[in-house]
């Protein structure tokens, strides 16, 4: 198995000094080899991306539009290599992988051309005309849990905006961006223009946060890195978005239709096996429902397959490496611990998923607000129930989080579900399980982060506004000139 190569810089792929190896989550065995970028080649592609800049910047909005259209249609001729990728890599469901892990990174893109005339927009302000212009050279630094997706939440605005971009890809999901290189390349991006680097955080991450010639770094992954890189840039003051963890609440109200919540809430707390920032991992639940609720959702729990991902019978497959399993596992100890009262799963894991990265689906009640498995991101597939006796405390509780990136309510009545959703300092809210729109912003408040990704809230975070005076007298004759 060739060892893959660790930097493109101006259209040319380079070898780096280590290898390491990609392994299967669900079995162990190796998937891949990548060799790792040094801090010189991640240098060298900050600096070939400040050189494309002028070049890029200058490109028409027609010419920018056609060449992400022709990325889109060349990442949906390898929808299946990708979605085979974070099958292996990330232990996403086949099905799952095919719909989310291939077909998101296209629905942002989508949603980044529907949004791209934006650019165009001009705003006059009294004697002053504003417009938005590319902020420069960006740098994307994406997480292992959607490896292409999360590339492409910032790749595809900061290159619809005129920016160039060096890209840091996930260490531990590195494969799928061959792909995204090749159509790159496939859909005439010009040499430079994007630029990537394999390797490690303190590596790669930090010699991209901390160049001068970086303007922006757009950051996905857990708030302690995201706090690092915002220290790291704020050295030579430069922008900074972060997308980072979560603790989402789903609330259900007293009438929430339990035929399809029940449901709903366990899809959305065992979105990609669990591994999803925006996963709704604290259920709150009034009081009168409660035994209803904890019956029907531990029968739902102990109704998923648990198994490899690549069976079609399969719903929560592995978790991406042994490191996260004990991660996760670490928090089911807690849980044990007294923490709260298990429903559904625990640590008994069968003996044919040792080889793997397996967690059992996971569910504790009875659990206060404050214990760790209600404060801290697991990131896998345990969801903790909170019992309440009316909206007030549901709304209370579901505000007591560091964190607040996603949510979900429940009501029979929407102007009820849209009443408590405005009440949750989140940012993001799904009315009666709707699904995800690719088109609309997303990101966090508090310890979540700032910043928005998607559509044209994600394309603006990429443009820095230019105001241009004209005189006062200006203002005047057009005045005097009108009809």
């Amino acid at each position: 198995m060739d060892v893959l190569p660790a930097a493109y810089i101006r259209g040319t792929w380079q070898m780096g000094d280590e290898a390491v190896t990609v392994t299967d989550s669900a079995d162990g065995t190796t998937v891949g080899e990548v060799s790792l970028g040094s801090t010189e080649q991640a240098a060298a592609a900050v600096r070939a991306a400040h050189e494309a800049f002028p070049a890029w910047s200058a490109t028409t909005l027609a010419e920018r539009k056609n060449i992400l259209r022709a990325l889109m249609t060349g990442l949906q001729g390898r929808s299946q290599r990708i979605s085979d990728s974070a099958t292996a890599e990330v232990g996403s469901v086949s099905a799952f992988s095919l719909r989310v892990q291939a077909g998101l990174p296209v629905r942002a893109l989508e949603g980044t051309i529907d949004a791209m005339d934006a650019i165009a927009e001009v705003e006059d302000i009294g004697t002053s005309r504003v417009q938005g212009l590319p902020i420069g050279v960006v740098a994307a630094i994406a997480p292992w849990n959607y490896p292409l997706y999360q590339i492409m939440g910032k790749l595809a605005p900061a290159l619809a905006a005129g920016c160039t971009v060096v890209v840091k890809p996930p260490q531990q999901a590195p494969l799928t961006v061959y792909d995204l290189v090749a159509e790159l390349e496939n859909a005439g991006v010009p040499a430079g223009v994007v630029n990537v680097v394999q390797g490690r955080g303190p590596v790669v991450g930090e010699t991209f946060a901390d160049h001068p010639l970086v303007d922006m770094v757009s950051f996905t992954g857990s708030t302690a890195a995201g706090s690092r890189i915002a220290e790291v840039a704020a050295r030579s003051v430069k922008k900074v978005a972060l997308e980072l963890g979560g603790k989402s609440a789903n609330v259900f109200a007293a009438d929430a239709d339990l035929d399809r919540a029940i449901p709903g809430a366990v899809r959305y707390f065992l979105m990609n096996n669990g591994q999803t920032c925006s996963a709704l991992t604290r259920l709150i639940v009034p009081r009168s429902l409660a035994a209803e609720v904890e019956e029907r959702l531990t029968a739902e729990v102990e109704a998923q397959v648990v198994g490899d991902p690549r069976d079609a019978q399969t719903t929560v497959g592995p978790l991406v490496s042994a490191a996260q399993r004990r991660t996760v596992e670490g928090y089911i100890r807690k849980g044990l611990g007294g923490e709260g009262r298990l429903l559904a799963g625990g640590l008994d894991l069968p003996a044919e998923f040792q080889d793997g990265h397996y967690v059992l689906p996971t569910v504790f009640t009875d659990v206060d607000p404050k214990a760790t498995i209600a404060q801290e991101e697991i990131f896998g597939p345990v969801l903790v129930v909170h019992v309440v006796d009316d909206e007030e405390e549901a709304i209370r509780v579901a505000n007591d989080s560091p964190y607040g990136l996603s949510g979900g309510v429940w009501s029979a009545d929407e102007d009820r579900a849209v009443a408590i959703a405005r009440r949750i300092r989140t940012g993001q809210v799904s009315i009666n399980g709707a699904p995800f729109n690719a088109a609309a912003p997303f990101g966090g408040f508090k310890q979540s982060g700032y910043g928005r990704e998607l559509g044209r809230h994600g394309i603006a975070e990429y443009l820095s506004p230019q105001s241009l005076q004209f005189p006062a007298h200006r203002e005047a004759e057009e005045t005097r000139e009108r009809p």
